[in-house]
């Protein structure tokens, strides 16, 4: 990974205790450091990176957290929505207007934990079938699947896809209905507790 070499400050003597402490215990977490100057500084390679590099962190899959450099605040999830803001501002965004919209309006709702635990797993689902998949072909990269889907005829891929968001769907509609009954009958027991008797 390129990386930006400049001056650059001591490693593991200005970390905060926590961070020391996460990677004696765990030596193959990565340590990013955000200074007040918006930079960046892996631990790790004893360099300044940028979100681009980064970002190839999280393709490769590495573990790594983001720290304040000042405060040791935890800022790794503000730094992966800068990527996602940047991926989607760029040439192929994944989020539509009506999804980021749906977004949104979860946030204060009741359903917001719910939504959130329901996304994730959803997008883990997802992940895997994708690396069962990328396994099952082994040498194929991201371009070759591309190329593949758009061959004629080869909508397989597309078709699972489209059913497995078919099968949530549907999954999600029976709790939903499940949920909607079991209030109902919540309530007309609640309101018989409260009837006079006679």
């Amino acid at each position: 990974m390129a990386t930006s070499k400049t001056a650059k400050p001591s490693s593991q003597t200005d970390l905060p205790a926590d961070d020391t402490a996460a990677t004696a215990s765990d030596p193959s977490l990565r340590i990013i450091k955000k200074y007040p100057n918006r930079r960046l500084y892996d631990t790790t390679s004893s360099s300044y990176v940028t979100l681009t590099e980064v970002k190839a962190l999280v393709m490769q899959g590495e573990r790594f957290v983001v720290r304040d450099a000042k405060t040791g605040d935890d800022l790794t999830r503000s730094i992966l929505l800068q990527i996602i803001l940047e991926e989607e501002a760029g040439g192929s965004p994944i989020f539509t207007e009506a999804v980021l919209a749906n977004i949104i309006r979860f946030y204060g709702h009741a359903m917001q934990g719910f939504f959130g635990a329901n996304l994730e797993s959803n997008i883990q689902a997802f992940a895997d079938m994708q690396k069962k998949m990328m396994e099952m072909t082994p040498g194929f990269n991201s371009d070759a699947w591309s190329k593949m889907l758009e061959m004629p005829g080869q909508k397989m891929v597309q078709s699972m896809m489209q059913n497995y968001s078919e099968q949530s769907k549907q999954a999600m509609q029976q709790m939903q209905d499940q949920l909607q009954n079991q209030y109902q009958a919540n309530m007309q027991q609640w309101l018989a507790a409260f009837q006079p008797k006679r």
